[in-house]
């Protein structure tokens, strides 16, 4: 299938997106169906517990993911090359 420049204007508008979302968040907590499902694949040294700054820390059961700092501008950069990627094709 070759990829039409709708496509590749989707998939790059979107990869943009996901790296703006990446940029803006310190970190994720999870729920706990999925940090239960992260520590069975990966092991409880993937996840550790962590401690919050005010005190109480995550809920019992729940995981915080921080993605790296790098993963947004890479994300970024990919999305802004595939959209003007798509731009430059002819119909």
């Amino acid at each position: 299938m070759v990829p039409k420049r709708s496509h590749l204007l989707l998939a790059g508008l979107l990869l943009f997106l996901v790296g703006v979302q990446f940029r803006m968040v310190e970190s994720f907590t999870l729920s706990e169906k999925s940090s239960k499902l992260l520590v069975a694949q990966l092991g409880d040294k993937g996840f550790p517990q962590q401690q919050s700054l005010f005190g109480g820390g995550t809920p019992a059961g729940r995981r915080t993911v921080e993605p790296p700092a790098w993963l947004g501008l890479a994300l970024m950069s990919v999305g802004s090359v595939i959209t003007l990627k798509s731009l430059s094709m002819k119909d």
